[in-house]
């Protein structure tokens, strides 16, 4: 959610207008005078820097601008009304009113609050984040709730617990300011000003190379956009995805997905294969399942899908799973350990193809049937990038067709 979030109510303005093509009439239904509709179409232009209507005789009509505009525009309305309607539902409200009513009288001061005590959970911590004071924020939240004749907040001796309701509004109002984020971006693109920040999520074994390449390759195109990679475990990866704080995730699938919300799209696939140091001894002995099962590991947690391949991988031999283990997530670690003992691990052998290239590593051969990672990208469903995000994706499906091109050569080869 950017720091310049865009005023709810000059966009309902420009959105009444770009439907009744006049501001008089867009009047009856904001309930804003002409002057002040005026004043908002204006504030809008400014802020976009570009002309959202050209004015004629017999009314207002959209520029191109305005025509890409005014779609994300009506997709952020479209979510925080679904947005107050959940709200309603999960907050068991008995007033009467109506998530369509409300979608003209709630603020973007109120819907921002809202979210900083979602994420923050505490008046205090959400006040810094937004750079307001707590007694702001306190009346921000507290209007909220008055207008939707719900709770919203419950004060716990741990802090404050935003309810079922909260939480629902909150993610619904980050899907919506990240369509105007996205709309904005979108007007600076028309205007050949490729400026913006794009979000990426990444996993292990998208940063190796061919998302570094991809990168590389974008920025030469596009150096004044700005892209944020964020690293870490998968549920908390999503769970950003989800709440529209990055744009997409790239890396390891998980199938089935990971719900109806969630599209994924497989760019090639990786063999999981053992890995160790070029001198283990292993690399000049037969080896045997009884032998494996009986060696040290460092392994991925339990319940990531290379974990599952390594246990599979003796069960279904019939054989127990190793004890000698030691799990970690760390790629800097897990080198490390092998480099420095006769440890073994699993690991798809993109995420590793530095080390065996450099002979840091080498891959033992004893082959793990069948296992493959399928790696790509994770959306939200129904997002929409923007020009400039859609010529990254595009990079990134060339450097990852020549990944899966060269790995298809290799087995034919074999």
């Amino acid at each position: 959610m950017s720091d310049k979030t865009i005023n709810i109510r000059h966009l309902r303005a420009f959105l009444e207008v770009a439907r009744c093509k006049s501001i008089s009439k867009a009047t009856e239904k904001v309930y804003l005078s002409q002057p002040a509709i005026t004043q908002a179409i204006a504030k809008l232009e400014m802020l976009l820097d570009a002309t959202l209507f050209e004015r004629k005789s017999d009314g207002m009509y959209l520029t191109d601008t305005g025509a890409v505009f005014v779609s994300r525009v009506e997709r952020a309305f479209e979510l925080i009304h679904d947005g107050l309607r959940d709200a309603l539902r999960f907050g068991g409200s008995k007033q009467g009113v109506k998530s369509l009513q409300l979608l003209n009288l709630v603020t973007t001061t109120q819907l921002r609050a809202m979210v900083a005590m979602a994420s923050a959970r505490s008046f205090s911590e959400a006040g810094r984040n937004l750079g307001v004071s707590q007694s702001s924020l306190h009346r921000s939240t507290r209007e909220l709730e008055s207008l939707l004749g719900i709770e919203l907040l419950e004060k716990t001796s741990t802090g404050i617990n935003p309810g079922k309701a909260a939480l629902a509004l909150a993610r619904a109002t980050r899907l919506a300011f990240s369509e105007i984020d996205q709309g904005r971006d979108e007007i600076h693109s028309l205007h050949h000003q490729e400026s913006g920040h794009m979000r990426i999520g990444s996993m292990p074994l998208a940063r190796t190379s061919v998302l570094p390449k991809s990168i590389i390759e974008f920025s030469q195109q596009y150096p004044d956009f700005r892209i944020s990679v964020i690293d870490g475990p998968y549920s908390d990866l999503l769970y950003h995805l989800r709440h529209a704080n990055i744009d997409f995730l790239i890396g390891a699938l998980r199938f089935p997905a990971p719900g109806d919300d969630v599209v994924q799209e497989e760019f090639f696939s990786s063999e999981v294969v053992i890995v160790a140091r070029p001198d283990h001894p292993y690399m000049k002995q037969t080896i045997d399942m009884a032998l494996l099962e009986r060696s040290s590991w460092v392994v991925p947690h339990s319940g990531t899908p290379t974990r599952t391949i390594f246990e599979n991988f003796f069960t279904e031999a019939g054989f127990p799973v190793p004890e000698r283990l030691v799990e970690s997530g760390s790629q800097i670690l897990i080198r490390s350990l092998l480099e420095g003992s006769d440890r073994l691990t699993v690991v798809s052998a993109h995420q590793v193809q530095r080390e065996l290239a450099d002979g840091t590593l080498r891959i033992l051969p004893f082959p793990i049937r069948h296992a493959y990672r399928p790696i790509g990208i994770s959306l939200r469903k129904g997002w929409r990038p923007t020009r400039t995000q859609q010529a990254f994706i595009d990079i990134l499906r060339r450097h990852a067709n020549a990944i899966e091109s060269y790995r298809q050569a290799l087995s034919q080869d074999a």
